[in-house]
């Protein structure tokens, strides 16, 4: 096995502490039963609460699949469309910046898109470096 620290190993463990903060904490706070109400508030009635754990535990999937070096294509594909929806449907209407000169928008789901692409675009027999 090789031990080289390379850039996309960097990234990959990056963005499975992102993903693993934005997961974990909401599922042991009840935070995820929150985001259940608002999807259930934005058409998603009844399967609102379901649909947001299955978006949480998706987000520790796709950290833990990083993390293991396996299947970055398959993450990668599950957990772009979640955040381009997220995007869509709340990011959106607060504009580009998450912080300073706005509040909640979308510059770090556009960063984390990107780096997602990235991994998925450089990614070979299920394995990046």
């Amino acid at each position: 096995m090789d031990r080289t620290i390379t850039p996309t190993l960097v990234l990959r463990i990056t963005l499975a502490a992102v993903f693993f903060m934005h997961g974990i904490p909401s599922i042991f706070t009840g935070a995820v039963n929150n985001f259940g109400n608002l999807l259930n508030g934005a058409g998603f009635a009844p399967i609102g609460l379901t649909l947001a754990w299955m978006i949480k535990l998706s987000h520790v999937a796709c950290a833990v699949l990083l993390i293991l070096n396996r299947y970055i294509r398959v993450a990668t594909l599950i957990t772009i469309p979640i955040l381009v929806a997220g995007i869509i449907m709340i990011h959106a209407a607060e504009g580009w910046f998450v912080v300073g000169a706005g509040r909640n928008g979308v510059e770090f789901n556009i960063l984390l898109i990107s780096a997602l692409v990235y991994l998925a675009i450089i990614n070979k027999k299920g394995i990046v470096a």
